[in-house]
């Protein structure tokens, strides 16, 4: 059976691509997400714990850990009343905190922990799925250390800059949800609702100018979703 020679413009490529495959470079490129360079964050890590030294935070708090959304949040005058403390640290994953609880969250001893993270966890490439993992290992690293503690999981917003991901969003916080109905410790507080307006997309008077973080009448609306779970 007589068979057409390849193309020679083919012939190259099969031949490269065959000896990628050999060396293993075509396997798909690792993502930040799949080794996570938790070194970068120790230039905040290092300023909270002089804070720590300086002026130690009380004993039997509530300390709020994540991301920028917690990190921009003036916890003092939403929580006016309440002894909070906050961890947030802009840019950073679920991942992030589990790794530095020991440092962030479990030697301050807190009697509630109210994590918001998740929205770049997402952004980055990560599933729902593997969102709601890191989630688990965060209630799991708590409670190994602090197992009396509250944790409070502040569900994933709906945000004009990823509204792309919005989708994704609602299924990792679907996971999220079920898995905290399985723990009486653990709450799921979901501030999407609040976030959207009669036409199902993301109130726009409730974001910064980057449509991403919220500006202050974004914080007031938390702050009384939240408020009733923290006392």
């Amino acid at each position: 059976m007589n068979r057409r020679p390849l193309r020679k413009s083919i012939v190259p490529v099969i031949l490269a691509s065959a000896v990628l495959m050999t060396a293993g470079l075509l396997i798909r490129p690792a993502r930040a997400e799949d080794k996570p360079d938790f070194s970068r964050w120790e230039k905040e890590i290092a300023a909270f714990e002089r804070q720590d030294q300086e002026k130690p935070p009380p004993k039997n708090a509530i300390l709020f850990v994540g991301s920028s959304s917690i990190r921009l949040w003036k916890l003092s005058k939403s929580f006016p009343s309440l002894d909070v403390i906050n961890r947030g640290f802009g840019g950073s994953r679920i991942a992030d905190s589990v790794h530095f609880a020991p440092r962030l969250v479990l030697k301050h001893e807190p009697r509630t922990v109210v994590l918001y993270a998740g929205d770049n966890d997402l952004a980055s490439g990560k599933t729902p799925e593997q969102v709601a993992a890191d989630f688990q290992a965060f209630v799991e690293v708590i409670h190994k250390g602090l197992p009396k503690t509250r944790i409070v999981f502040l569900s994933i917003k709906p945000s004009i800059q990823r509204w792309k991901l919005w989708d994704k969003a609602q299924k990792a916080n679907e996971l999220i949800e079920a898995s905290c109905k399985k723990d009486e410790l653990v709450q799921y507080v979901d501030v999407t609702k609040a976030m959207l307006g009669t036409d199902g997309m993301p109130r726009q008077e409730l974001f910064a100018k980057d449509g991403l973080h919220l500006n202050e009448r974004g914080y007031e609306i938390w702050a009384s979703i939240l408020k009733p779970h923290l006392k």
